[in-house]
């Protein structure tokens, strides 16, 4: 009862080593700069007439999610590397704690209605735009924002009624659920077994949804004569499972277990992925990957 609560919080950043901080911040500059480009480059040419399909409105919802994540994370971690302050307060903390959980919940939710639009699509193709129409991809897309504000609500509240009065300095580049917990000087037992039943409710269960999709796609694939056709299709949703796939093994690695003091540099790394390198790679895998988004990108240029 006699602690000091902490009013601001220090981000220790990517390193502390002050010969890499230069080097850092032209790097992840360049990322993120790359990351804008792509995705609003994705977001532009998705709205082309000729790419007016569910897939294409999830695309390019996915590419908004992906600026939003970066730019949360991003503007603030540049500053530190050219800056000795690296203090965030307690009230920007918290939200850049929402934002990113939100986003981040929202956008599983978002691959999860993307593998049911290819198992439509694949297995359903002469009802797919009676069932894949505009209303059901407007409330797919309002379903998983509305779940990942509700996910962000809870656990943003739950962590922040944690009392923080030791040491005020995250080993982590932003505000996030494992370094929080780690600076907490009450007993963390009960919310961390709270956020392994939130991690799996909100990254394993749309994953195994996705699997399961999957599953009736390769099924369906392997039926169709056509070896070009087969080779197409698949071609399609691979570039969809391998986001997944990232995503499921970074966010899993680092929530799984979020208060080992021992992976913390391990758990910036994979934090870097999901939050930096993902966004940037979305319009690589998505794009170089499809004909028609290159062969619109090529007319709008």
């Amino acid at each position: 009862g006699n602690h000091t609560l902490l009013t601001e919080f220090v981000l220790s950043g990517l390193s502390s080593r002050p010969e890499l901080q230069h080097l850092l911040f032209f790097t992840i500059c360049l990322v993120y700069t790359m990351t804008l480009i792509g995705n609003l480059l994705i977001c532009m040419v998705t709205m082309h007439p000729t790419l007016h399909t569910p897939m294409y409105f999830f695309l390019r919802v996915l590419s908004f999610l992906d600026i939003s994540t970066a730019s949360v994370v991003v503007p603030k971690m540049l500053r530190s590397f050219l800056s000795e302050d690296r203090s965030i307060s307690y009230a920007g903390c918290v939200t850049q704690l929402y934002c990113v959980v939100s986003l981040a919940a929202t956008e599983w939710y978002l691959l999860a209605a993307m593998a049911y639009d290819r198992y439509v699509a694949v297995c359903s193709p002469l009802r797919y735009a009676a069932l894949m129409n505009p209303r059901l991809c407007l409330s797919l897309v309002l379903l998983s924002c509305c779940s990942g504000n509700v996910v962000a609500v809870v656990q943003t509240a739950w962590v922040f009624r944690l009392s923080f009065c030791g040491p005020r300095r995250m080993n982590y580049f932003f505000c996030d659920i494992p370094p929080l917990i780690a600076l907490s000087c009450t007993d963390t037992s009960r919310y961390e077994k709270q956020i392994v039943s939130a991690t799996a409710l909100v990254i394993l269960t749309p994953f195994c949804l996705v699997l399961l999709s999957y599953a009736r796609i390769i099924s369906s694939i392997l039926k169709i004569s056509s070896a070009e056709s087969r080779h197409k299709t698949f071609s399609t949703c691979s570039s969809h499972l391998t986001v997944v796939t990232l995503y499921c093994a970074s966010g899993t690695l680092i929530y799984l277990q979020p208060k080992s003091s021992n992976s913390q540099d391990s758990k910036k790394i994979l934090a870097l992925i999901y939050t930096i390198v993902i966004p940037t790679l979305n319009p690589l895998i998505y794009s170089l990957r499809n004909k028609e988004v290159k062969a619109v990108l090529i007319r709008v240029m």
